[in-house]
């Protein structure tokens, strides 16, 4: 049994080994490359991704990548194609195929029936003198030097490298098309990622109350209508316009100080200077400005009109913190 320091060790010689494999990947880049970006941009079809073993683990998660980016992307693994599934590609899609050694017998099966049907064949290969990178046409090169597997066996740093290859395509794919954080959210509609993208403020307050008060409502009723909605705060309200924003901080203030009485009036005791956020803004949006003036709920308005309040609660519920 390894003792903490030499497991330590073990694990900063594997990612050291993993990094200087990226490195070694930077170096590598060529026209090669900017060729596949350019091909994949002009293409009418979509991009076939296949491997085998471990880089076909690879091939799906550049799939979904590149699916979720904006480039359409199909995964087809390398055993189950030379077994009937070479009907998945069509005449104008491009295929890329991941294998560290190029010389697996799989690959050495569907490299010649990738290049009789006519479509493009990009190599992203770890040897760049292997069967796959000489019928390739093109060749991206994952040459790494050394596996962070201590038996220099297990696809570790390889796969780490192919993982990083397939990442800088799509993300020059993105850059290219400019892809906007807009597009983004119409393929992550689901979950805290594709909410922070795409909900509103509008959409959070329309599930709460809406409490308000005008200018001339005694205190007692202020208190009633916060404590009602349980949302800490009550918007002052005057010919349809915001005027004001009490809390429920600003009523444990006044009893502090001794400075309650039942004569008060709503406009005795509000804050003139709401922080107001507009309802078409991001509910991301909502949790900065909570953040930056370090308070719990916002005001929402539109075209100058209440429209109801947005509490911190509201986004822990949505998963947007």
């Amino acid at each position: 049994m390894k003792d903490k320091s030499e497991i330590l060790a073990l694990a900063k010689k594997a990612l050291t080994l993993e990094i200087e494999g990226i490195n070694s990947v930077l170096q590598q880049l060529n026209n090669d490359f900017v060729k596949a970006v350019e091909l994949i941009l002009k293409l009418e079809g979509r991009v076939i991704i296949t491997g085998i073993g471990k880089s076909a683990i690879i091939a799906q998660k550049i799939v979904a990548t590149l699916n979720s980016t904006g480039t359409p992307a199909v995964f087809m693994h390398a055993a189950d194609a030379i077994h009937g599934d070479l009907g998945i590609i069509q005449s104008n899609d491009l295929v890329i195929c991941i294998s560290k050694s190029g010389n697996t017998p799989e690959i050495k099966v569907l490299t010649p029936l990738l290049k009789q049907a006519g479509n493009t064949l990009i190599g992203m290969v770890g040897d760049v003198n292997s069967y796959l990178a000489k019928q390739a046409d093109l060749v991206l090169d994952t040459t790494i030097e050394q596996e962070a597997c201590p038996n220099n066996l297990a696809p570790t740093t390889s796969t780490t490298a192919q993982l990083a290859m397939g990442d800088a395509l799509a993300v020059c794919l993105l850059a290219c098309r400019e892809f906007s954080s807009e597009d983004f959210a119409r393929y992550h509609p689901g979950g805290s990622l594709g909410k922070r993208l795409y909900l509103k403020v509008s959409d959070l307050a329309a599930n709460n109350e809406k409490p308000e008060v005008s200018l001339n409502t005694p205190v007692q009723d202020v208190i009633i209508e916060i404590t009602k909605n349980r949302l800490g705060a009550v918007a002052v309200i005057d010919e349809g316009k915001i005027r004001g924003v009490i809390t429920d901080g600003d009523i444990r203030r006044m009893l502090e100080k001794k400075q309650f009485n039942t004569d008060l009036l709503a406009k005795d005791i509000m804050g003139s200077q709401p922080k107001i956020i507009e309802g078409s803004e991001l509910a991301v949006n909502a949790l900065q400005m909570m953040r930056e003036h370090n308070i719990s709920q916002l005001l929402v308005g539109q075209d100058e009109k209440y429209i109801g309040i947005v509490h911190l609660h509201d986004l822990l519920k949505e998963g947007i913190i």
